[in-house]
């Protein structure tokens, strides 16, 4: 099991890690020291019992912070999931209905007088020009 040297709030540990853990521990010893340092820069020398119980809660404190935050957006995302669905189960809207005007008869019976009397006398001309 390997060991590794982290250093917080300026003080070094040895702690053991699984093998291939020890670029996670890295990370996670550094996330613990910043918050050291924060107190250290806030508060000055203090025990390092204290300094590692007051960076542990502070982390605790931003990691509280981020779930919550991660069930709020996880919520959100259930209510849009169950509107999506329920948009997907709908019944199609009903189609839209579009009233054509109906012509009357007494303009189709004009339309057909109009259109008898011009065939007329475009027989008058092809038989006057025939003639001629």
């Amino acid at each position: 099991m390997p060991e590794v040297t982290i250093s917080i709030g300026g003080r070094d540990f040895e702690v053991a890690c699984r093998e291939g853990e020890e670029p996670f521990l890295q990370s996670a010893a550094k996330m613990l020291d910043n918050e050291a340092q924060v107190l250290s820069d806030q508060v000055g020398r203090m025990p390092e019992a204290r300094m590692l119980l007051m960076a542990g809660l502070m982390l605790a404190d931003r990691a509280a912070s981020m779930e919550d935050r991660v069930a709020k957006v996880e919520s959100e995302l259930k209510e849009r999931d169950a509107e999506l669905e329920a948009l997907r189960n709908a019944a199609p809207p009903e189609p839209e209905r579009i009233e054509v005007p109906v012509i009357p008869d007494q303009v189709t019976d004009t339309l057909a007088e109009i259109a008898a009397r011009t065939e007329a006398l475009a027989a008058k001309l092809q038989d006057s020009k025939e003639s001629a």
